[in-house]
Formats: structure tokens, C-alpha cells, sequence
């Protein structure tokens, strides 16, 4: 069928689809392709035609690389992306106050920050989706209705030039941004985490020298405090709070970052107002229908996790999707959407908050001390390579995260090194697929044979999968015989060194509906790597 007769069809079976996303940004076609992973069909509504052609977000952590590599589009971001040395803070004169440094290789097998064009990214990612036959995107479409979810399909209604159509879909994912549909018919509200500040943004092209480190400096100056940063081999973006009174021009505002006297080429590319807010709905579903993203969150940009935060969405929700509608799985699991991400999504807001609040000073009373602080904090040492870690926090207590005070590693990622598997050199998620997984320090027990049989899931020693020892040092340092990998590399449960196996294994097969074992062939996993799962 085409899009033309299936946007056409009447409400029937020609128009009903297992997924509706509505909005094609970096969220949006991220969630279409990791579903189109495991082989889930979606309908993707954006009223753009083409790609926006403007820069929004700028850069990305290594976690989220991962989430990228997950989608299929690794090696075409790794071509437009560009690594940065981290955050410096400034004082009014632009001196130096303290770095904190970002590793070119972070755990997630990436660099940990990487600065990026959203438009070249959202490029990549349509190019992506017109590969992927699960995925269909319809574009210059408003979206105007969506249904509620009353244990049925979803009704979305969206008009184009040829006039109104509908779909019915299995499940609806919110990936509309700030102004979202899909939270006004999810019922949610903002809650406002009480950060609002109003900026200018300047993206601008340029072969002029500019002085940089290849990083994103944030001048702590309570006049006028502003961030910087170089996008790409000609790109550059400034930030600069507003103040009352007539805005300087542009090259006045930027000059501190020039060569003197410099008369050169400078093509603003874009110049506009934002006003940087702090919320969060206060929920994310009803039924079936889902926010991610923008729709869901809104965070001030100081740690760049804006867009991160999405996509993290995106990855959590489409692998327990794909189980419940793929296998039958209880509707309960996508409750643990919300449960997971909200509280994740909380931390990185209230973080970037107190970042924005103690490098730019605020407004208020207080912002004397706060900037007196900071500078004292910066004098101790070795708190700068604290803070340059890796932000993203364990996973609360769940369903499919045990927490206990002996599994210590429940709840975080696995790294990702390098693997060598039937003579190849490839990334562990590449050698792992998209299923569960055992991870051992040993050869498998035979409790872990137990749990993979239970599960339909290999169990591989790490001590055969041939890298650089990341792996059995990092059970090591969290005292782990074994532990079990959701799809999304979190770890759902911990063997603690020497006890004698996981726990709960019949609550984990009966929420995600495990009732055979499939065959060696049918895990996407090289058979090299596979251990019998009998004793």
C-alpha cells in the first residue's frame, strides 16, 4: 500500500498500525528505528516536510551515542559529530577558573561529550528511517486529535492538503515537544522546577580564528554571563543571558572571541530569543499513549542533556513496547517507563539547574555568595574530575532493577569495550543484540544455566569475549559473579561474589512473558559466544 492510499483509507484494518509517533526530531525517528529493530511497523506524523534546517542542539554524551549506535546510525553520526574537551569556567575576564575534562573514551565506548548540528543529525536519522521498510514517515501533516485509550486501539486524526484522515494504533508516542498534543490528551500538566531565565542564542559560520579549546566555556560573569562553543570546523554558538535595556550587536557581543580588528567572513546563521525553563509533567502515559522528550521534560542547557534526555526516553520505552506487543507481556510493564525515567529525569533537571544557578550567579540576592562559592569549590582539589563523571545516576528500585545494599551494580550501565568475535573486532552491544543477556566473570553456574533457560537468554563468560579486561574488572569493582543485561545494557540484577544466584527469576519470566526457550539460531548473538544453558 501506498502513503498516499493508506493515509486515505477508512477506519478499518488498512489503518490501523502497531505504533503512531508523532514528530520526526532526533526523538521521534530515534524511537521508530530502534522499534523498526525489533521489527515493530510505525506510522511517523511530522508537519515539517523536511528537516528544519536551523541548529537547536548542539551536543550529546557518550550514553547517548550508544542509544545511537542501538538505532542503526552509529558510524553516520561518528561523520558529523565532533569530540569536546569539556566545560570551563571563566570569570567576567575570561580567565581560567577551573576545567572539568571530558575523556575521549568514555564507558560507553564513546567520547564522553561530542558536539554536533541538529539539522545534519535529524538528516542522518530520516535518511535512516527510508531504509527501515517498519517505517513510514508522513510529513507536512498536523496532528489533531488523539484519542483516548479506553483498553483499545488509539484514534489519531491529522489533516494534510488532501483533508482529514485517521489511524488507529496500538500504542501513541509523544515525541511533539513543548507545545505537545499528546500531553494535552494525556492529561499532564507542568510541574515547574523553578529555573526561567531569558537568552540569546547565536549560532554563527565563520573561518575566522577564534579562540577556543574545543570545548564549551561558560563565562560566570554577573553582568552578563553567556556560554561558548565550537559546533563544527566553521560552526560556533554563543549564549548570553538578557538584560534590560538595548542588546548590543552581534559582533559587539562576540568580539571578546575574535581577533582584533577582524573584518573577515561572519554569517549569523541564526540569532533568536529563548527562555530557558525547568519543568516536568506530572505524568508521562494514559493507557497507551506515551511522552517522550520535550513533551515530557524541559531543562536549561548547561550540562547539555536536553536532547539526551529524550533519547534515553526512546530507548527505555520501545524495548518493553516491542515485548508487550511482540510477546504478550503484561501491561505492567510499560509502567515502568515512567517509574524509571521520571525520577532520571528529575536528577538531570535539578543538576542543570544548579549548574545554571551557580555558573551564571542569578538574579537574586544571593548571587554574590553562590558566585563566592563556586569559586572556592573550584580551589579544591580534585573536585573538578569529580564533577566531569559521567551525570547519569543508577535507575531506582523496580520490577526490572534489584537494588540491593549487596548489588551495587543493579540499576547502571554495563560498559562497552571492544570485543573480538569470530575474528572480529566489534562493540559488545554489536556481539549482544538486542535480547537479554548473562553476563559471568567465570564459566556459567548452574544458577545462571537456570536463569537463561528460564529466559531464552545466552550466558557468556567475559573472559571469552577477548577486550581489553573492562569487563571482568568492572564485575571485580562491584564485587559480581554475574549479572543480568536488560536490552537497554542496564543492569536488571547482580550474582554478588559468592552467593549463589540472582533473585526472583519467576517475577522477571512472568512479567515479560517467557514461556519456551527459543534456539540457539534465533538469538542475535554470534554462536561463538553462546554457553549451554543445561547441565
Amino acid at each position: 500500500m501506498t502513503d498516499d492510499e493508506a493515509a486515505s483509507a477508512p477506519v478499518g484494518e488498512a489503518a490501523r498500525v502497531p505504533v503512531v509517533i508523532v514528530g520526526a526530531g532526533p526523538v521521534g525517528a530515534t524511537a521508530a528505528l530502534l522499534l523498526a529493530r525489533r521489527g515493530i511497523r510505525s506510522v511517523v506524523l511530522e508537519r515539517h516536510r523536511d528537516v528544519y534546517p536551523l541548529p537547536r542542539a548542539v551536543a550529546t554524551d557518550d550514553e547517548v551515542r550508544r542509544i545511537l549506535q542501538a538505532a542503526g546510525v552509529g558510524a553516520e553520526f561518528a561523520a558529523i559529530s565532533r569530540p569536546s574537551n569539556g566545560l570551563r569556567l571563566l570569570d567576567a575576564r575570561h580567565r581560567v577558573m577551573t576545567e572539568f575534562r571530558r575523556s575521549a573514551h568514555g564507558p560507553h565506548g564513546y567520547p564522553q561529550t561530542s558536539m554536533f548540528d541538529q539539522p545534519e543529525l535529524e538528516r542522518v536519522l530520516r535518511d535512516a528511517l527510508t531504509r527501515r521498510p517498519e517505517c513510514e514517515l508522513r510529513g507536512g501533516v498536523e496532528v489533531t486529535g488523539i484519542g483516548p485509550d479506553t483498553s483499545g486501539p488509539v484514534r489519531v486524526t491529522y489533516r494534510d492538503g488532501d483533508g482529514e484522515h485517521e489511524l488507529w494504533a496500538e500504542a501513541v508516542l509523544g515525541c511533539d515537544g513543548a507545545n505537545s498534543l499528546t500531553r494535552e490528551a494525556v492529561g499532564a500538566v507542568w510541574e515547574d522546577l523553578r529555573f526561567e531565565e531569558d537568552w540569546t542564542v547565536i549560532d554563527v559560520r565563520t573561518t575566522a580564528d577564534v579562540r577556543c579549546w574545543e570545548g564549551v566555556d561558560q563565562v560566570c560573569d554577573p553582568d552578563r554571563p553567556a556560554t561558548f562553543m565550537r559546533v563544527g570546523e566553521d560552526r560556533y554558538r554563543w549564549e548570553f543571558r538578557q538584560r534590560e535595556g538595548a542588546e548590543q550587536p552581534v559582533r559587539d557581543l562576540v568580539a571578546p572571541w575574535l581577533p582584533s580588528s577582524y573584518q573577515g567572513d561572519f554569517e549569523v546563521v541564526r540569532e533568536t530569543q529563548y527562555t530557558f525553563r525547568a519543568r516536568i509533567a506530572d505524568r508521562w502515559c494514559n493507557g497507551r499513549v506515551f511522552l517522550l522528550g520535550d513533551a515530557a521534560h524541559l531543562t536549561p542547557p548547561f550540562i547539555g542533556q536536553g536532547l539526551c534526555a529524550g533519547l534515553r526516553d526512546a530507548y527505555n520505552l520501545t524495548w518493553k513496547l516491542a515485548r508487550v506487543l511482540q510477546h504478550g507481556s503484561p501491561e505492567r510493564l510499560l509502567d515502568t517507563y515512567e517509574s524509571e525515567r521520571k525520577p532520571h529525569a528529575r536528577h538531570v533537571i535539578r543538576l542543570a539547574v544548579a549548574m545554571g544557578w551557580a555558573m551564571t550567579g542569578g538574579q537574586d540576592g544571593a548571587a554574590a555568595l553562590r558566585r563566592s562559592l563556586l569559586a572556592a569549590a573550584c580551589r579544591i582539589p580534585g573536585l573538578p574530575r569529580l564533577a566531569g563523571r559521567d551525570i547519569s545516576t543508577p535507575l531506582t528500585a523496580g520490577p526490572f532493577v534489584r537494588r540491593t545494599a549487596r548489588r551495587g551494580l543493579a540499576g547502571t550501565h554495563c560498559p562497552q569495550p571492544w570485543v573480538r568475535v569470530d575474528g572480529r573486532r566489534i562493540r559488545l552491544d554489536e556481539a549482544l543484540g538486542d535480547s537479554f543477556a548473562v553476563l559471568t566473570a567465570t564459566e556459567p553456574d548452574p544458577w545462571s544455566a537456570a536463569l537463561a533457560h528460564g529466559l531464552g537468554v545466552p550466558v557468556i563468560p567475559v573472559t571469552g569475549l577477548g577486550d581489553d579486561g573492562t569487563l571482568a574488572a568492572w564485575l571485580h569493582a562491584g564485587r559480581a559473579d554475574a549479572v543480568l543485561l536488560r536490552p537497554d545494557r542496564i543492569v536488571l540484577d547482580v550474582v554478588p561474589a559468592g552467593a549463589r544466584d540472582f533473585t526472583a527469576t519467576a517475577d522477571w519470566a512472568a512479567l515479560l512473558h517467557t514461556t519456551r526457550r527459543p534456539d540457539p539460531s534465533e538469538l542475535p548473538v554470534p554462536k561463538s559466544l553462546l554457553r549451554s544453558t543445561t547441565r
